[in-house]
């Protein structure tokens, strides 16, 4: 694991041992991968009392992969630059219920952004975010959602039926295959079940 390669050579930590229980999907845009990366970091510092500081982790993370340092938080951020840059959004999504449907289709990340051309938004994510949330689906816009359903259609499907299943937003996750929609009220999608992975949870607190 590269992580465990960089702090050995840098920190002269020893070998470890270690198991993965993966259930996050790769190529699903849900940061799978990335994640698992940010948690090994913690926690062999944690191991190893190395006591890096929070812009050491963050040095450290970036160095992983670009969207590292986002999963070294455990609230919601925006990210800028390759992913480094990174400042704390003021959202409440508390009460409503998140849907998050895995289709059974691999997204290759560098594929779906060889599609796009980074670009500002039309206003920054930390003030669209403040926004009624009903409205975020004229003004919070994932880029690749346009290359990527055009081809694969299915992930425009399954987005249009979960607002017809009565979602207030929803979207692809990342560069995909994932896509998630949030509802005020717990939803009926058997629907969207067929061929897909379907998870439910009511937010909590825990996502101020």
């Amino acid at each position: 694991m590269k992580v465990w390669e960089i702090l050995h050579k840098e920190k002269g930590i020893p070998g470890v041992d270690m198991y993965l229980h993966k259930r996050i999907p790769s190529g699903a845009g849900l940061g799978g991968g990335s994640s698992d990366a940010a948690f090994a970091l913690k926690m062999l510092d944690r191991l190893f009392d190395l006591s890096l500081t929070e812009e050491q982790l963050k040095e450290y993370a970036v160095r992983i992969g670009s969207d590292c340092p986002f999963f070294l938080y455990n609230c919601p951020m925006a990210a800028q630059g390759r992913g480094e840059v990174l400042s704390r959004v003021e959202v409440d999504l508390n009460g409503y219920y998140l849907v998050l449907v895995i289709p059974p289709l691999h997204v290759p990340t560098r594929e779906a952004y060889a599609q796009i051309t980074p670009a500002e938004p039309p206003e920054p994510v930390q003030k669209t975010v403040l926004r009624n949330i009903e409205l975020w689906r004229e003004h919070l816009v994932n880029d690749f959602e346009e290359p990527v359903f055009r081809k694969y259609p299915l992930l425009a499907d399954i987005k249009n039926r979960l607002y017809q299943a009565g979602a207030v937003y929803a979207s692809m996750s990342g560069s995909g295959s994932a896509l998630y929609g949030l509802f005020t009220d717990k939803p009926e999608v058997h629907a969207l079940s067929e061929g897909n992975r379907i998870f439910i949870e009511k937010i909590g607190s825990m996502f101020h």
